[in-house]
């Protein structure tokens, strides 16, 4: 018998933890190499854990819901039973350290965590209509895995929750104990992204004096590039020329006019970055993300085209990696993508600014004593008033006006 470990993979210096979401592997099944075993959920990012050789597992020692640590032992899997070695599942079962997931009988009577879903059993139970509460939980405490919600799919063992699914879209229906009627409600516990933001906003309020100032920008100048020569360069690069490509462009042509703005508190320094790393918010499933485009100042629109679509697929996948995440020196933030009018985005700490940027509509404006329709976007960038003083933070927002309504500028660097 030749056993090899598998280990949780290596976290970044700033994650101490991680959660183990739902394996999808049994003890006694066979594995190929660099299968995926197990997703991990650091407060960043979800980790996919590869099997490291082919065989067989013969014991899962860290369950669903688990809290593990970086080079923690989760399973072992014995290399010499990869011939076929699957079909016999009673053998590695007698291992007497195996820990597979607990069945449902198993689970202590009361467990706090019962009729609870995991985050992607949840999605699961709530696009098929279907209530947590009618689930046997096999994860920890008895929480509901994805394996229990596709078996529970399959074999109709839930009980529809009597709520359209669209109403909760990534959670399940509580355990229904009484009578709500009309009054329905729901508790489930904070993934561990979601406690992650809730923390890092609330550090950034706590230690930033955080003042926002805003602008108006016609973006009829911009729309008019775009609509010139976009099928030339969808042709040419593959991809759609963006409002976000431009909005990098004037963020960077900015913040080398103002480097206040580009730079970060660290204790009582203040250090100046001589390199321009945006980070582009982006929703997921799982929360907020903001991946970062490196050297964003080195990059063609093209190039910052590319690469965003990349990050949106991957936050969607859930493949992001920490390393996409960890620095940047300003970040965009685009509530305009669900209709946003006007809003004061929080700093992404240990940066000292963001831009929130919002949805362009059609607006009456004054020009040369006339009232005329242009296609407006309201900017607003809130900084770090302890380094940006008012009169950078204000110009550095009328530099970025001023490039957008006259794109030619970022040609000359005007």
């Amino acid at each position: 018998m030749a056993i090899v470990e598998v280990k949780v993979p290596q976290l970044s210096e700033s994650i101490t933890e991680a959660t183990m979401l739902t394996w999808k592997k049994k003890v006694g099944e066979a594995v190929a190499v660099d299968e995926i075993l197990i997703e991990i959920e650091t407060d960043k990012v979800v980790l996919e854990v590869p099997a490291p050789s082919a065989g067989v597992i013969t014991e899962i020692l860290q369950g669903d819901g688990a809290t593990v640590t970086a080079e923690q032992l989760i399973a072992k899997i014995d290399t010499a039973a990869v011939a076929g070695a699957a079909a016999p599942a009673a053998a590695p079962a007698a291992a007497p350290a195996a820990v597979a997931p607990a069945p449902a009988a198993a689970a202590p009577a009361g467990a706090d965590k019962s009729g609870v879903a995991m985050p992607a059993a949840a999605k699961i139970l709530a696009d098929n209509n279907l209530s947590a509460a009618n689930v046997a939980g096999t994860g920890k405490d008895g929480r509901v895995t994805k394996g229990d919600a596709l078996t529970a799919i399959k074999g109709g063992a839930a009980i529809p929750t009597g709520v359209p699914a669209k109403a909760l879209p990534q959670v399940a229906a509580p355990a229904a104990k009484e009578n709500l009627g009309e009054r329905p409600e729901q508790r489930v516990p904070m993934t561990r992204l979601r406690a992650r933001i809730a923390e890092r906003l609330l550090q950034s309020q706590a230690t930033n004096a955080i003042l926002t100032t805003f602008n108006e920008v016609n973006m009829a100048p911009v729309m008019d590039m775009r609509k010139k020569f976009q099928d030339q360069f969808t042709k040419e690069h593959g991809v759609k020329l963006g409002f976000m490509s431009f909005f990098v462009k004037a963020a960077v042509h900015a913040l080398k006019k103002f480097p206040a703005v580009n730079a970060s508190i660290d204790g009582n320094d203040i250090v100046y970055h001589g390199y321009f790393d945006i980070g582009i918010a982006v929703s997921s499933p799982r929360g907020l993300v903001v991946p970062i485009l490196r050297n964003a100042d080195q990059m063609s629109f093209a190039d910052i085209e590319k690469k965003i679509a990349e990050f949106g697929q991957k936050a969607k996948e859930g493949k992001l990696g920490i390393e996409e995440m960890t620095g940047g020196t300003f970040s965009i933030s685009n509530g305009g993508t669900f209709g946003s009018m006007m809003s004061t985005p929080i700093i992404n700490p240990p940066q000292s600014a963001i831009l929130g940027v919002h949805a362009t509509k059609d607006r009456a404006v004054v020009e040369n004593g006339q009232i005329v329709i242009r296609p407006m976007n309201y900017l607003a960038m809130s900084y770090d008033h302890r380094i940006i003083d008012g009169r950078e933070a204000v110009l550095s927002l009328v530099a970025m006006k001023d490039a957008l309504e006259d794109p030619s500028r970022l040609l000359f660097d005007l």
